[in-house]
């Protein structure tokens, strides 16, 4: 009888789940999934954990093929949901962008068939919007958000853009000269207003995490921890706390470089948005940029044309130190410097490793990049 909270997307469910539990960790005894236990092996032996104990569980949820979701949903039993966002990743197994959508939105089918299910829904994603048939033109329309139900769905929405009134939280980037982390803050404008008259009462969080892109996940854990009566000053504790592990947006300083390691996993959006955040980044005096990108894999006929896409955003942005890694990336057209694995680039770091540099490593889990800090 206690709340299950299903987490998947395409990108960003891991970190959103741990950010989630830290939050949560704050007020209750919480299950969560272990690393990326998420597949139809890894859900049933979380639930195998759950003991008279637990108050609240979080299950993440991965798919590759059509109906994935719904088994994962089926055997679970949740009754709230988060997808973090959807795009072209394993379009080997869902056939397309929309095969992607339909799977994804599988566990909104399975909330629907329970009462009172609660959705958490970051209302910048127009596809998340569309799934919930809640992509309204106007204000007045749109504030049915909050917190009217809708197909029968509990909605609470969370939202970057101050001009979204109707969001239950909102959040902005806060921009500070040589913080290469995310700084943001955050407020609940009806309920701060209602409690203390003022909806400018804003919350300030330096995280630990690197990248503008985790300011959606960061949302959806207070999102979740203001619904389940976490107090603002524990959920502020517990995102400044939490430690990126595993390669995924860890900031890493070394004898020779700096490194943002993200070699956890890869998909074009998520390639795309690592590139974007990185270009923006300002290395230290004399440092230099450098990337190290290996293949994205499971993306079928579009690998070829997604690859040369990421190519072309480096030489569009002037990038001139880039090392490709992979056989999806050695049949694009570029200049760049390209290895065949990761063991290439290995005996070339210790034959003659770079120094002074700002280094992003970013790729699918398979072509093992996460191998590479330790002689960076």
């Amino acid at each position: 009888d206690i709340p299950i909270i299903a987490i998947t997307g395409t990108n960003g469910k891991t970190t959103t789940k741990e950010l989630v539990r830290a939050v949560l960790s704050e007020k209750y005894n919480v299950l969560a999934t272990e690393g990326n236990f998420n597949n139809d092996v890894g859900v049933p032996k979380t639930l195998l954990r759950l003991t008279k104990e637990h108050e609240i569980a979080i299950i993440e949820m991965g798919a590759s093929h059509p109906g994935d979701i719904k088994t994962l949903a089926e055997t679970a039993e949740p009754t709230c949901g988060i997808i973090t966002n959807v795009g072209r990743a394993h379009l080997q197994g869902f056939g397309s962008f929309e095969g992607v959508c339909r799977t994804k939105g599988e566990l909104y089918d399975y909330l629907r068939t329970r009462k009172d299910a609660l959705v958490f829904v970051n209302a910048d994603n127009d596809d998340l919007l569309d799934m919930l048939d809640l992509n309204q033109e106007s204000d007045e329309e749109t504030s049915n958000l909050n917190p009217q139900s809708s197909n029968q769905l509990w909605i609470t929405p969370y939202s970057t853009d101050p001009e979204k009134q109707y969001a239950c939280i909102s959040g902005e980037i806060i921009r500070e000269e040589g913080n290469p982390l995310l700084k943001m803050r955050w407020r609940r404008p009806l309920m701060d207003l209602e409690e203390s008259g003022s909806s400018q009462k804003w919350h300030k969080v330096q995280t630990r995490l690197i990248g503008d892109y985790n300011i959606d996940n960061v949302m959806a854990a207070i999102a979740v921890g203001i619904n389940f009566g976490v107090d603002r000053k524990s959920i502020c504790r517990a995102l400044e706390t939490y430690q990126p592990t595993n390669s995924r947006s860890q900031l890493t300083d070394t004898d020779r470089n700096r490194l943002i390691v993200d070699a956890y996993n890869a998909n074009p959006s998520s390639m795309m948005a690592a590139i974007e955040n990185f270009l923006l980044m300002e290395p230290a005096k004399g440092q230099q940029k450098m990337a190290i990108l290996g293949d994205m894999l499971e993306l079928g006929e579009a690998s070829r044309q997604e690859h040369q896409k990421v190519v072309g955003m480096l030489q569009d942005a002037g990038m001139e130190h880039v090392w490709l890694v992979g056989h999806e990336f050695a049949a694009t057209v570029t200049s760049y410097r390209k290895f065949a694995d990761v063991e290439e680039v290995k005996a070339e770091l210790q034959a003659h490793c770079p120094r002074g540099m700002l280094i992003l490593i970013k790729g699918s889990n398979g072509t093992r990049l996460h191998q590479l800090p330790p002689l960076l």
